[in-house]
Formats: C-alpha cells, structure tokens, sequence
C-alpha cells in the first residue's frame, strides 16, 4: 500500500514540474506573441519546448505545437527566421524586417517582462487570498555560550520589545541587534503568559548569511522558530506588496549573479533543470501555496536571465536593437551570426555545467 502511495506521490510531483514549467514558458512566449500581434508582424510558429513537434494544429496561418523537448519554447515571427513570406502564405508587411528596431526591442522584451508580470500577479493573488505572511519573534533556538543564554532566554520565548520598542515581527530584532553597536540591550519576552525582562550585550560574531557567506555581526544567539502569522490585506494594498515581493526577488537574483560573478559565492551552488524539478517536486508534497511562492521565483529567474545581454537570448536582440537605434543602422547580419554562435556555446557550456553540479549534488 505505501508504494502506491508512493508512486502516486511521485507522478503528482512530475505533474506539478510540467505544469509549471510549462506554464511558465508558456507565458514567456505569450509575451512574445502577444507583441508580434500588436504590431501586426505574421506568426508562423508559436512551440512549447523545443526539437520534434509531437503535437499540432494550425489555425489561421499560425501553426500551435508542443514539441519535444520540454525546456524552452519560441515563437517564429515572419521573417524573423528564414526571408521565405510569401511561401508561407504571409506579405512583406507581416514580416518582422520591416518594423522599426524600437518595436523589434520591445517584441524582444515582451517575454521576460510577462515572466515577471506573472510573478507578480502570484504575490498578489496569494497575498490578497492568503493575507501577509510575518514571521513571528518567536526563539527556536538559542546558541550556546551566547548572550541570550547567559541572560536566560529559552526556546519558546516570543519577544515582545527590546529597549522598550515593541517588536512585532523577527526582522527587526536581528535589525536592532545589528544596530546596537555592542551596548547593552534589555529584551523582554513573553513566557508561558508572563512577561520578564533580560539585560545583555551583544558580540561580534560569525554568520552566515542567506548566500552562504561568513559575515561578522553584532549578535545575542537567538534564532527564529520560522513560525508565522497572516495579516489580512486588501486587493489593492496586496497588488503593492506583490510589486515589492517580486523587486525584492529581483534584487536577490540580481545580487545572486553578481556575487557568483565576483566569486563570493560558490559556482558550485548554481543549479540546473535537475535541481529546479526537485525543488518543485518538494513543494508541491508541502502544497499549492510554497509551490506557487517557488513558481514566481521561477518566473522571475527566467525572466531575468533572458534579459541578459547575451546573444541567442532575448536581452542579445535587445542590444542589437539598441545599437540600431544609436548608430540609426543595424549590425551587419554576419556579425549577428558569430556573436550568436558565441552566446549559443556560452549558453550550452552554462547548461552543461549547471547539470554537472546537479548530478554531483544528487551523488552527495
């Protein structure tokens, strides 16, 4: 009986790694087809994943088709891909060659900034459905030979104001900790009821932060339970939060890929499709909500990394198209072609290593 719980536990994490990624390059692509539409430039193709079509249907002069290959997606624009228009049943003025490079720029754009509009429409909606979530100043732990040890904290503890501010959430006592500068702070929690007051100083200790670097910060010992409380919002107040959950996500990747960069974080910590089907597969046993935080997550990584300004990638046409605009002609097509062969090999170099650490961090 276990197994076939098992084994159905198994297929709903698989289903739950489809849908999202799929949903996901779904939508990127609908950016994409959406802009083309706008300017009335043709669609030829419009594929979720890549290589052999197993499945399509035409409707119009746009042919819809999944294909093999499950990561990635495009969407053929007249012209875009081969000079062949009138062939495909399309006119010059459906092709993409003929529209100015400040539209082509933002066809390019459309599919990363729907990834992130998505994103944001997640936190928004679970925000909005849901309420904020704000971790409690609850203690789960408390390290040893620590301030707070030696004043007498203990786990279970909720504190409830240091230096007399009330403290509602955990952020702010590692906030006010880290701005105390060493003085001497009195913390008071809330104990089985009973409130008591402890007097103690912070040190200068050792950390790790959330990218895995050590980092010296004034410091009592506690850590937080991960306990949290939803505080209702209303639909548009949830739209704001949602805007500022998926900055601060963007902020995160952005900083992620600049401390990989400059070597603060281990290249060995990034990760592949591998990594990213187990991540969903947990989550999705956890439940729809953690699954859907990952989604936006997802969304917004993919988002981004197709901004990048690397060629074969839809941040590489934008450049081009930025180029256009500045030098009022576009860069010459052989030109086009070597640095997209470059970028393709940096992308499949990236896409190989990603998967070596995966497998290596499956081995561990």
């Amino acid at each position: 009986m276990q197994s076939i719980l098992n084994l159905f536990s198994y297929w709903d994490s698989a289903l739950a790694v489809v849908l999202v990624l799929g949903g996901l390059i779904f939508f990127h692509e609908l950016g994409h087809f959406i802009a083309f539409r706008t300017f009335r430039v043709g669609v030829i193709t419009f594929s979720i994943g890549m290589g052999p079509k197993i499945w399509k249907v035409k409707r119009g002069k746009t042919e819809y088709c999944l294909s093999l290959l499950p990561f990635g997606g495009y969407v053929a624009g007249v012209g875009e891909y081969s000079d062949e228009v009138e062939s495909l049943g399309f006119t010059q003025e459906d092709a993409v060659t003929g529209r100015p490079a400040w539209q082509r720029l933002l066809i390019a754009a459309a599919g990363p900034l729907m990834n992130l509009l998505i994103a944001w429409l997640i936190y928004w909606g679970l925000t909005a459905a849901n309420g904020m979530a704000v971790t409690q100043p609850h203690v789960g732990s408390v390290m040893p030979n620590s301030a707070a040890a030696a004043a007498g904290i203990h786990p279970g503890d909720m504190i409830t104001a240091i230096d007399g501010v009330p403290v509602t959430r955990w952020g702010q006592v590692p906030e006010t900790v880290g701005a105390s500068d060493g003085r001497e702070l009195v913390v008071e929690v809330e104990r089985m009821g009973q409130r008591h007051s402890f007097r103690m100083t912070p040190t200068r200790s050792e950390r790790q932060n959330i990218f895995g670097e050590t980092e010296i910060a004034w410091l009592i010992g506690v850590q937080a339970s991960g306990t949290v409380r939803y505080e209702e919002k209303g639909f548009f107040e949830s739209a704001l939060l949602g805007l500022r959950q998926t900055w601060n996500m963007i902020d995160l990747t952005l900083t992620s890929v600049k401390k990989m960069i400059t070597g603060s974080v281990a290249a060995e910590s990034v990760g592949g499709p591998i990594m990213i089907a187990q991540m969903l597969g947990e989550q999705a046993k956890v439940g729809i909500v953690p699954l859907l935080l990952l989604a936006a997550l997802i969304s917004v990584n993919l988002g981004l990394l197709n901004l990048f300004p690397i060629p074969v990638l839809d941040g590489g046409a934008i450049v081009f198209c930025l180029i256009e605009m500045i030098v009022r002609r576009p860069v010459p097509e052989k030109v086009q072609e070597w640095l997209m062969r470059i970028g393709a090999g940096l992308l499949i170099a990236l896409m190989v290593f990603a998967t070596f650490n995966d497998v290596m961090r499956w081995f561990k």
